[in-house]
């Protein structure tokens, strides 16, 4: 019996609760939920309570779903990359069918319970963001390009613009300031995990940035990245969901983005390798920080416009 059978297989009854909430990356959409609340609580619109966490939720669902088939299609390379072996399928948990099913179904409630609940613009925006996870990065980007996460990383940029929706029945200059915020972070925030995963993507197959075009190339583009994407995330400073508040946030942050991305640049493998990439690892980690001071940022100007407060009036 191959190796891989053996991790395939799955003893009825042995799935947990806990297993099929694993499926669907509760981390990530962790993040889908955060980021998709800011997008309906800074909308110019109010929202009833009740139906603000009936959105959210359908919106969380249809994030969860979009993982657990991502996990379905990627059940391969999981088993392959030392990151990802503990995860449901490859560990044997769940059977890949089970998987896909979980994920389908999923995702056809949450699409159609938000067009429900809401309005079918911001369903629509769901069912392209799982449509484009699923089917654009999971099947045809991630093992076919570099630029996978490049273009990838819209699925992830999607859930302000849904929430905002779900407040206003269409898209603005605003929603799409968020959209395009989250869209140039993530390459660099994701290149520098890729830096200290080593030979993970290269041995499961994956034409990552740091396997085909090399890590000092990798670095390069953190660097280029980042500068990018700090005129973008200040600019937003200035438009309807920014404010003083937000601004001097996001020049601090971007100030700190920028000194770790050139730190990172600077570095070559040897040193890397010498301090087990704590650089690379402390870049990474203030990446999530980045991301979320710059939502939470958004939520306090729109708490003080609520009042009076906020904005350059």
């Amino acid at each position: 019996m191959s190796d891989t059978s053996i991790n395939t297989r799955v003893s009825e009854g042995d799935a947990s609760f806990g297993d099929y909430f694993a499926l669907l990356k509760p981390r990530v959409m962790s993040l889908v939920v955060f980021t998709a609340l800011v997008g309906l609580l800074a909308a110019p619109q109010p929202v009833h309570p009740l139906l603000a966490f009936a959105s959210v939720l359908f919106i969380a669902i249809g994030g969860g779903a979009s993982g657990a088939l991502n996990m379905w299609w990627d059940a391969d390379i999981d088993r392959i990359m030392s990151r990802t072996q503990s995860r449901p399928i490859p560990a044997g948990k769940i059977a890949e069918q089970e998987a896909f099913a979980f994920g389908a179904f999923l995702s056809v409630f949450a699409v159609v319970m938000l067009g429900l609940a809401s309005n079918w613009v911001a369903a629509g925006l769901l069912a392209f963001t799982i449509f484009f996870y699923v089917v654009v990065y999971s099947m045809w980007l991630k093992r076919s390009t570099p630029q996978n996460i490049v273009i990838g990383g819209a699925a992830g940029a999607l859930p302000p613009m849904i929430g905002w929706a779900v407040a206003t029945g269409g898209v603005s200059v605003e929603s799409v300031l968020m959209f395009t915020l989250i869209f140039m972070w993530t390459p660099p925030h994701f290149w520098a995990l890729a830096l200290f995963m080593k030979s993970d993507y290269r041995d499961a197959g994956v034409p990552m940035l740091t396997v085909t075009h090399g890590r000092k190339a990798t670095r390069r583009h953190i660097l280029i990245y980042t500068i990018l994407l700090a005129p973008i995330a200040i600019g937003a400073g200035f438009t309807a969901i920014g404010g003083p508040v937000y601004l001097a946030t996001s020049i601090l942050l971007n100030l700190g983005f920028l000194k770790g991305a050139y730190n990172i640049w600077q570095r070559d493998e040897a040193e890397a390798e010498a301090d087990d990439y704590k650089v690379e690892k402390s870049v990474f980690k203030f990446s999530l920080l980045y991301l979320f001071a710059h939502f939470v940022a958004i939520l306090v100007e729109k708490f003080l416009a609520v009042y009076g407060m906020g904005g350059w009036a």
